[in-house]
């Protein structure tokens, strides 16, 4: 039987999922279902179900993405902003402190050696995440799976080296791949201007002339990043790299990868790394802007969409439009750990830090990244002071 709550009840609740969640996406999901559906029996399954397939079919990280929308069931604008809120405050607040830290102490041998150790664990970290996504999303790597997909595996390759040759990531390719599956795919009976327009339209809008200025370019930029987050978010890490390393050159190579380590220690959505970028570039207000900018799209996306979702989530078209740019993704994802793996694995020491980090989170179930974190950090503390 479902209990009633108040507003107050669930928004404490996603303040202390955000400041103890460690484990990510997968994990935090697991938390929200056997917290308020079985224990508590705030939401009801077909509550939570609903909020499930909307974090997945939208853009946004997905923790909080289903936070929302979970937010939004009782309490409808007001919870889900209230909840959004307490979700990525916590985690906020310390990927700030750290980058604190890290400008103070950054210049320091004890500094560089930690994330000499972290750097190495988290191409680790991300090469393994980069295969669970592409099993989950696309299929399994056999005969059958590539016969059944072959679509979906043209273009993931035509991300991955895309990625891998221009050293950036193309918004606009991705959206073509969408559109080209949704063509593909459904029937023509079934391809309605008014059901697929208003959605696709929306991964159009953050593609706009940039404004002068650090903050407005960062707005615009973190904008883009966040509408292009499907599931995992790590799949923001190629966007992320390509502006801020690349295009931009607001962060070196080095400082993007400790960025992507921070996040990977703290408890909450893996996306609030764009936090510890936004403070890197611009201090404070930096980091407010890009955390804001990013969860926009997610948020937007709950609200706009949660009331009538029922009826969207059975469209087709839009199915497929993001199985398309997922799969586009996902293997940006893979090209993008290729191209930060050529630049943090400097030696066979980092290699080995790598491979160990991967085998640790594929064969020990109760090692987390934060696990893998903190060790590879006292190794570069070792390997540095003793060698």
């Amino acid at each position: 039987m479902q209990k009633k709550y108040t507003l107050k009840d669930i928004v404490i609740y996603f303040f202390k999922l955000g400041t103890w969640g460690f484990g990510g996406p997968v994990a935090l999901v697991e938390y929200m279902q056997r917290d308020l559906v079985e224990d508590k029996k705030w939401i009801s399954q077909e509550e939570y179900k609903e909020g499930l397939a909307l974090a997945q079919l939208a853009p946004g990280p997905l923790a909080a993405q289903l936070g929302i929308y979970l937010g939004f069931v009782h309490y409808r604008i007001l919870g889900a902003t209230l909840v959004g809120l307490a979700f990525v405050l916590p985690s906020f607040l310390m990927v700030l402190t750290l980058g604190v830290a890290y400008k103070l102490y950054s210049g320091l041998a004890w500094m560089q050696a930690v994330f000499y150790g972290v750097s190495a664990a988290v191409i680790g970290i991300i090469a393994l995440s980069a295969y669970k996504l592409t099993i989950k999303s696309i299929s399994k790597i056999n005969l059958k799976g590539l016969q059944d997909n072959w679509l979906l595996w043209v273009f993931y390759l035509v991300g991955a080296v895309s990625t891998i040759v221009l050293q950036r990531e193309e918004i606009l390719l991705f959206i073509l791949t969408g559109l080209i599956y949704m063509l593909v795919k459904a029937k023509p009976k079934k391809l309605q201007k008014t059901a697929s327009l208003p959605v696709i339209a929306f991964y159009f809008l953050p593609i706009i002339t940039y404004a002068k200025g650090t903050l407005p370019k960062m707005a615009l930029f973190f904008l883009k990043a966040g509408a292009f987050v499907f599931g995992s978010g790590l799949a923001i890490v190629p966007f992320l790299h390509a502006g801020v390393v690349q295009e931009y050159k607001w962060l070196t190579e080095n400082e993007f990868v400790d960025a992507v380590a921070v996040a990977m220690i703290t408890p909450g959505p893996v996306v609030i790394t764009v936090g510890f970028i936004g403070y890197l570039v611009a201090g404070f207000s930096g980091a407010s802007v890009a955390a804001g900018a990013t969860f926009l799209p997610c948020y937007l996306f709950t609200i706009l969409l949660a009331p009538s979702f029922k009826k969207i989530s059975q469209n087709q078209q839009i199915k497929l439009f993001v199985d398309g740019i997922t799969a586009t993704v996902i293997g940006a994802l893979v090209g993008s750990v290729i191209v930060i793996a050529s630049r943090s694995i400097i030696d066979l020491t980092t290699v080995m830090i790598a491979f160990a980090s991967v085998l640790g989170l594929m064969y020990f179930k109760k090692l987390k990244e934060p696990h893998i974190i903190l060790i590879a950090a006292l190794i570069g503390l070792v390997i540095k002071n003793l060698f």
